[in-house]
């Protein structure tokens, strides 16, 4: 298949001046013909606070853009109370004008800039909210090529409602979009990667995770966190990096890859720790999957009438669009599958979440 790699400028979307609807009002998005698009709540029985981090590591030179690496993180949690605090947008206000531009060129098919307002979609990530008292199990993640972290929240919050610490990691340069301290960083990435830049993109991960797992003790919510039970997961070219972070860091204990292709670098027959291999029955990338995955003895779960996006927050917003008109059921089919959204989130979660409780159990807190 022939792929491109094309530089992109903050400059080459933001020649459009058509500005979405502001963030403070989803319903007035609605009645201005676009559809409110709400994620589904998690389901555990604590809710969710969040914080945002900021991360350098002056050792790595950016790959991308030369300078120091950075890493934008989102860290959820279980909290205590989140009274009088307030649910955080998925995006940034910036990080929605660029996306709405971003959109249909990376996913074809998703709506034109105006139809949505993307800065209006809310997670349940109350920011700033007390942490639930304990020490709990940390999970981190790494989003698919081209995706924001955000884009993970609805199965990164239902994890954080059942007692874990879910690290988030957005991965600057392949991300569609990031908000650094210093302002809108977007991707360098256009079309699918040539094998020499996936290469690139996966090792860049590899050393971000680690570069993560070092820091854990500096980061806010250290407290509540506990250095023993460390598990990754990731999505596409996520679910790549985090097996490949894990094959020589004796601090991670369980591995989850949501449908990323294993064939860079070997992977011993008998893996030394538990690994979740999930994958959907739509997926073009099937047969590839297939070979990369061939001999590893990890368990293999697949997600029926579903396809790659199904793994993300787009398994909840695409049928939504679809419902309102704005993307065609080929479009649906192609991102995220033909069957019931909720029927595929709720086995997501069991799933991965199932995964997790055996391999890194959590602590029953005072009261429950």
């Amino acid at each position: 298949m022939t792929s491109r790699r094309t530089l992109l400028k903050g400059t080459l979307f933001g020649s459009a001046t058509a500005l979405l609807p502001t963030a403070a009002s989803a319903s007035e998005s609605a009645s201005g013909g676009g559809p409110a698009l709400r994620l589904p709540a998690p389901t555990g029985p604590y809710p969710v606070g969040m914080r945002t981090v900021h991360l350098t590591d002056p050792s790595r030179t950016d790959p991308w853009v030369g300078g120091v690496r950075e890493l934008m993180l989102t860290v959820l949690y279980p909290a205590r109370s989140v009274r009088g605090f307030s649910r955080a947008p998925q995006l940034t206000p910036g990080e929605a004008r660029f996306f709405a531009e971003y959109a249909p060129h990376a996913r074809p098919g998703l709506p034109e800039p105006g139809a949505v307002d993307w800065g209006a979609v809310l997670t349940h990530g109350y920011e700033g909210a007390p942490p639930l008292p304990g020490r709990r199990p940390v999970l981190v993640y790494s989003p698919g090529g081209g995706d924001y972290r955000a884009l993970g929240s609805t199965l990164a919050e239902d994890l954080a409602s059942r007692g874990r610490v879910v690290v988030l990691v957005d991965h600057p340069g392949d991300a569609s979009q990031v908000e650094l301290p210093t302002g809108l960083r977007t991707t360098v990435l256009f079309g699918p990667p040539d094998p020499a830049t996936f290469r690139t993109m996966v090792d860049t991960r590899i050393a971000d995770l680690r570069l993560v797992l070092d820091r854990l003790p500096e980061l806010p919510l250290a407290r509540v966190m506990d250095p023993r039970r460390i598990g990754l997961y990731g999505h596409s070219a996520g679910g790549t990096a985090v097996v490949y972070a894990a094959r020589a860091d004796r601090r991670v204990g369980a591995v989850a890859n949501l449908e990323g292709y294993l064939d860079l670098y070997p992977i011993p027959a008998q893996a030394d720790r538990p690994l979740l291999l999930f994958r959907t029955d739509g997926f073009d990338g099937a047969a590839r999957i297939d070979s990369s995955w061939a001999g590893l003895p990890g368990h293999r779960v697949l997600l029926p009438d579903a396809n790659h996006w199904a793994f993300t927050d787009y398994g909840s917003l695409v049928p939504r669009l679809r419902a309102s008109g704005l993307v065609t059921a080929a479009t649906r089919t192609a991102l995220v599958g033909t069957g019931d959204p909720t029927v595929a989130l709720a086995g997501v979660r069991r799933r991965v979440g199932t995964f997790f409780a055996r391999r890194l159990p959590t602590p029953r807190a005072p009261g429950h």
